[in-house]
């Protein structure tokens, strides 16, 4: 069992803090506007896509990059125990936020490969997402912070 005074990997929770906050809005507006002309996304990025509108990638957008990263941050500060955290953890000797830390920076490299692929363009906001969750994993894999959520 961890204890609270034991470290924290500020890196990892800004990087996550960061994403889940931007995603959370950008999510959200998604779904209020399923068109996309209140972030001028035009509807042509959704030609080679399987989406009609912006609705079901703003829930995505949501709940796996926003929700997830925003409560990994809190996690990873606060230690909170989450019993289907744990049974879906890959690593049962690390604490399972660190565990989900890694799945969502392979959730972000998959969206951001999945959208390249169907908007058949790569932007400077593809390249800085990219290189964002492959930083997730970088830094979630260092051997301090594997030390820091160790069991």
């Amino acid at each position: 069992m961890m204890k609270q005074s034991e470290g924290r990997s500020w890196l990892l929770i800004l990087m996550h803090g960061i994403l889940g906050i931007g995603a959370i809005v950008g999510g959200s507006i998604l779904i209020i506007d399923p068109t996309g002309s209140m972030v001028n996304l035009p509807e042509s990025l959704l030609l080679n896509s399987p989406f009609s509108s912006f609705l079901l990638p703003g829930i995505l957008l949501l709940l796996v990059l926003g929700v997830m990263p925003a409560m990994i941050a809190i996690a990873l500060i606060r230690r909170t125990q989450w019993k289907l955290g744990e049974r879906l953890n890959l690593y049962p000797d690390r604490y399972w936020a660190w565990t989900f830390s890694l799945y969502t920076g392979f959730a972000l490299i998959i969206w951001i490969m999945a959208q390249v692929y169907w908007i058949q363009d790569v932007s400077i906001i593809h390249l800085v997402y990219f290189a964002w969750g492959v930083g997730i994993q970088v830094v979630t894999l260092l051997p301090s912070v594997q030390r820091t959520y160790s069991k």
